[in-house]
């Protein structure tokens, strides 16, 4: 795609490494840039920089936060005995939205993948296992999508904590069988939370 300016076509090129968007649209989205209050675009910038230089992740559960705890984390009035294990923070924001969850979270970071490369020491694993091995935590929820890498990942944190004495649950099959928590709906998402089952029970299905 040839451009009379190398200043648009560079701006086309960027905007088009974003996921889902492909040379048309992101042209389309750089024109439109053009068109608006150059105010707003700096704005837009200064946002997009601001995020990625000073975004933090929770020292706690490694969460997107402002600061070196997130706010889950710091509210006195979340269960911090009661941990749900997302793979990544898009899954915390969906299970926050159904407004049935009031414990704390721990994010995964990623589920384990040998086709993708990603092993158990890529993942935020042992410091979940040595959270859970401190005593302090009474149940653990696995809330991965129903995947055979997220089974895959349910299954090596369990055989690392199984003998701590803390309950291991998952969420129900509410979710179906392949599907990505962040695409679930609100109510059938909260429901699967609150009628959540043991962890040794979903290995026989």
């Amino acid at each position: 795609m040839e451009m009379s300016s190398k200043l648009l076509e560079k701006a086309v090129a960027e905007i088009s490494q974003l996921p889902g968007i492909g040379k048309r649209t992101a042209l389309r989205l750089a024109l439109h840039l053009l068109r608006q209050p150059e105010e707003q675009t700096v704005q837009l910038s200064g946002a997009l920089k601001a995020m990625r230089q000073d975004i933090k992740y929770c020292r706690e559960c490694h969460n997107v936060s402002d600061a070196d705890v997130c706010e889950i984390c710091l509210n006195p009035l979340r269960d911090k005995t009661v941990i749900c294990v997302v793979e990544d923070i898009r899954d915390v924001m969906a299970i926050e939205n159904t407004g049935f969850f009031k414990g704390s979270y721990y994010v995964l970071g990623g589920k384990i993948s040998p086709i993708d490369g990603i092993g158990p020491g890529q993942l935020n694993i042992a410091t979940l296992v040595e959270k859970v091995r401190q005593g302090t935590i009474k149940e653990l929820i696995f809330a991965l999508s129903s995947t055979m890498e997220g089974d895959t990942t349910n299954f090596y944190i369990y055989k690392q904590i199984k003998d701590t004495g803390v309950v291991i649950s998952a969420i129900a099959r509410g979710v179906a069988i392949g599907d990505e928590l962040e695409f679930a709906d609100e109510v059938t998402l909260g429901r699967s939370i609150l009628h959540r089952v043991p962890f040794e029970n979903s290995l026989s299905r």
